[in-house]
């Protein structure tokens, strides 16, 4: 039973993931990057509420402390059905393209009220075409995508979940002091205590990345998406060695401090990667002006498949990052 709500709990996680970011894909492109930005800052969010929730249970037990959170899926549907705002609200001012209309040459008073009424509900009604992607199609439009950003978030998940599900649950110390470790000894006060601080440390600065976007700084350039990768790696080959070797000081305290920074590094790596990539994939093939109610349609679908597609990178980075762990932790 236990394998089977983990299965669960994995499903609906990543088939929200994709249902949320491949929505983002109808907004306009002014508002397409926001949206993503502001998704993954609420992921971002979650990972901090969550890593901080279980700080603050961990005394409790496993079994306590996880039927203490079981009430957390049903904010799920009622934020999604009460909090955010009917799509009808956004009627006229989202969506991929309004309707063609041709420009009236008769008095607008002397236009009969049915053809008014009319004409409102072609703006409303959206394309009338229907365009279905061929697996040669999606072939196609997968085939740019694997180097430029599937190779990158997939390095990157590979990289940091063998660090956060191999590496960090070996990286335990003596108990800090408190006549030498005044501080570091009021936060940790059991050997237990050490691998939920870290997972805190890396989904803080995850949400941090995370929200680069929606803060208004700049997203990476399309070309330097595989740098977080890149100090990710260096990151790992620096925890790995601590891990099998200890290679940092004697002294806990500073210890605990260049593992924290590591930590850090490698979840503002992390999370940068994951905005970076979706909004750069966002961005691309937007429907034009002069593009036909045929073309918006196409570029829409191929929008919505492309982003959606991007997530089998960070999936089998994950799988791959779980396989990996096993014999690194051992």
């Amino acid at each position: 039973m236990r394998l089977v709500g983990i299965c669960l709990a994995s499903f609906s996680s990543g088939f929200g993931e994709l249902t949320f970011l491949q929505l983002s894909t109808t907004y306009p492109i002014a508002l397409a990057g926001h949206s993503v930005g502001y998704f993954a800052s609420g992921t971002g969010g979650a990972g901090v509420g969550g890593a901080g929730l279980w700080w603050e249970l961990r005394s409790l037990g496993v079994k306590q402390g996880i039927s203490l959170c079981g009430f957390l899926p049903f904010v799920i549907p009622l934020t999604y059905f009460f909090l955010l705002p009917p799509s009808t609200a956004f009627q006229g001012t989202i969506g991929t393209a309004a309707a063609y209309a041709a420009i009236p040459t008769a008095d607008p008073s002397e236009t009969p009220a049915e053809e008014i009424e009319e004409a409102d509900a072609q703006a409303t009604r959206g394309p009338k075409v229907r365009v279905t992607l061929s697996a040669a199609d999606k072939l196609r439009l997968v085939r740019p995508l694997l180097l430029k950003y599937m190779l990158p978030l997939f390095l990157v998940y590979t990289i940091e979940y063998t660090i956060n599900q191999g590496i960090a649950p070996t990286l335990l110390y003596p108990v800090p002091d408190p006549s030498t470790h005044p501080f570091t000894s009021r936060i940790i006060k059991s050997v237990r205590d050490y691998y939920p601080l870290w997972q805190l440390v890396y989904q803080t600065f995850v949400f941090f990345s995370r929200s680069s976007i929606s803060l208004g700084l700049p997203a990476l350039p399309t070309n330097l998406l595989g740098l977080p990768a890149l100090v990710q790696s260096f990151v790992f080959i620096a925890l790995s060695t601590e891990s099998a070797k200890g290679i940092f000081p004697d002294d806990v305290g500073i210890t605990i401090f260049l593992i924290f920074c590591l930590i850090a590094v490698e979840g503002f790596c992390g999370g940068l990667a994951y905005v970076n990539v979706f909004y750069r994939i966002g961005q691309e093939d937007h429907p034009d002006e002069s593009d036909s109610e045929y073309e918006v349609e196409r570029k829409k679908q191929e929008r919505e498949f492309k982003i959606g597609s991007i997530g089998v990178g960070d999936s089998l980075g994950i799988m791959l990052a779980s396989l990996l762990a096993m014999p690194t932790e051992i």
